[in-house]
């Protein structure tokens, strides 16, 4: 996997606008070129095409994801059960993009209590988040991870041209997906090695870094289910292995996971033949444990082009250990490669809705209009 570098991660920055040198315009420029257009784009295509081009707000500018008013009773009575409101300490957000329809993506520098480690994650909010019927309601959470380097970036949250928050948006309103919260860590500590997800001895303890310290600052920031129903995995290639990997070591935490492109073992070479520690985050071994222990249910729907390689491996695993509480399903993407525009598309075409009929759905308040 330390080969896997993904064609759609030299792209992406892809969506995210043109790449511009020398200095910045004087902000009193920057607002006399924006009153000039923005009637303009008001008249061409309403408010979503002013936040298509960014015009209420200049990215890399603080933002907030808590929108909603509180409710009137703050009383642990008001909150219902089931849902965790934000625990803090709140998290300084900086935008990096904007979406059509208004939804932004920020990112965050996060130093894991648990891990040690200090890194970059981006987040994505639907837009019913800030909807006043779903002010005292938890939201599923989808930590997504990338294939490639997954360091310093995450291409999930630096190339929304990739699609993925728009397939979110566009499977709420055709009602095939939850309004998932995406959250969108770098996986490796360095460009140079990958880890595997894992805590590797003697190394930077990414595995801690994503299954604690990221989501340990998700419910921290944002409105969350106590409950593993609420909480998944998504990844590609190395990240995909990750996000299948979280899931079945930590069953108790994390219900479901959809892993594309990935391979089934760890294959670092930071182990140095460590075996026990390998296989402590060995998805096979975990499997079998998980069978053996029978429970608690897991769902984990793998992805794979026609054009790529590992179908087999993914058939293998399924036939082996794809029953009792390991629930399997392959989305096979016609013509799809290793990339994450492919990924993205069988997301489209199956594995969110499959993801989302296992998962805790947002709840809105009937009182509220």
């Amino acid at each position: 996997m330390q080969h896997d570098q993904l064609q759609g991660e030299r792209r992406d920055a892809a969506g995210e606008g043109p790449v511009t040198t020398g200095r910045p315009r004087p902000r009193r420029l920057r607002r006399l070129l924006i009153g000039g257009g923005l009637a303009f784009v008001l008249t061409a295509g309403g408010g979503a095409a002013a936040y298509k081009f960014g015009l209420f707000s200049d990215i890399g500018d603080p933002v907030s994801f808590e929108k909603t008013k509180k409710p009137a009773a703050a009383s642990a009575e008001a909150v219902p059960s089931g849902v965790a409101m934000p625990t803090g300490p709140k998290a300084s957000f900086i935008r990096t993009s904007r979406l059509p329809d208004g939804t932004q993506i920020a990112k965050t520098t996060l130093k894991g209590p648990k891990s040690g480690f200090t890194g970059d994650v981006w987040v994505w909010v639907p837009k019913e988040y800030d909807d006043p019927r779903y002010a005292k309601s938890a939201f599923p959470v989808l930590i997504s991870l990338p294939g490639g380097r997954g360091y310093p970036k995450n291409y999930w949250g630096t190339g929304p041209g990739l699609g993925l928050q728009q397939a979110v948006a566009d499977g709420v309103k055709a009602g095939k997906s939850l309004p998932f919260i995406l959250v969108m860590p770098v996986i490796n500590a360095d460009t140079k090695n990958h880890f595997d997800g894992s805590d590797i001895p003697g190394q930077p303890k990414m595995g801690t870094w994503m299954a604690d310290d990221v989501p340990d600052f998700t419910r921290a920031n944002f409105r969350t289910f106590t409950s593993r129903d609420g909480w998944g995995f998504m990844g590609s290639s190395s990240g995909g292995f990750g996000a299948f990997k979280h899931v079945l070591k930590h069953p108790d935490r994390f219900k479901a996971v959809i892993a594309s492109g990935i391979d089934i073992v760890p294959d670092s070479p930071l182990w140095k033949g460590n075996r026990q520690a390998m296989d402590e985050n060995n998805p096979e071994k975990l499997a079998a444990r998980l069978i053996a222990a029978g429970g608690p249910d897991v769902y984990v729907n793998f992805q794979i082009g026609t054009a790529e390689s590992g179908r087999d491996k993914a058939e293998k695993f399924m036939k082996e250990y794809g029953r009792g509480p390991v629930h399997t399903r392959l989305q096979v993407i016609q013509d799809g490669e290793h990339n994450g525009k492919s990924y993205v598309r069988g997301m489209r075409e199956g594995s969110l809705e499959w993801i989302s009929k296992v998962m805790s759905a947002p709840t809105p308040d009937p009182g509220v209009r």
